[in-house]
């Protein structure tokens, strides 16, 4: 197994294209995204099912060398501060095949 650092990042889904473009133009690769994510948040409730709202959050996951997590985190800060949406990093261990 490796060690990475597994980033998670909560983003109202209107801005992943916001999002999603900065992180390939940083060299991210590869990253999965979970739409329809329901929560509560200091934005308020998130709810999944609701028709015709613009109000439905995403996430995005992705693995990364714990040397580039400094790099990202400072791409996201600005981001995040524009668009809203909490980032999540941590310790995760990468079974290759």
């Amino acid at each position: 197994m490796q060690h990475v650092k597994r980033l998670e990042i909560i983003i109202d889904a209107a801005h992943l294209r916001h999002i999603l473009p900065e992180l390939r133009g940083h060299g991210l690769t590869g990253y999965s995204v979970f739409s329809n994510v329901t929560g509560l948040g200091n934005r308020g409730e998130k709810f999944g099912d609701e028709l015709g709202s613009g109000a439905v959050n995403a996430c995005i996951v992705t693995a990364l060398d714990p040397e580039r997590v400094p790099e990202l985190a400072e791409l996201l800060r600005p981001l995040l501060k524009k668009y809203g949406g909490i980032c999540l990093i941590s310790d995760a261990q990468w079974l290759r095949h």
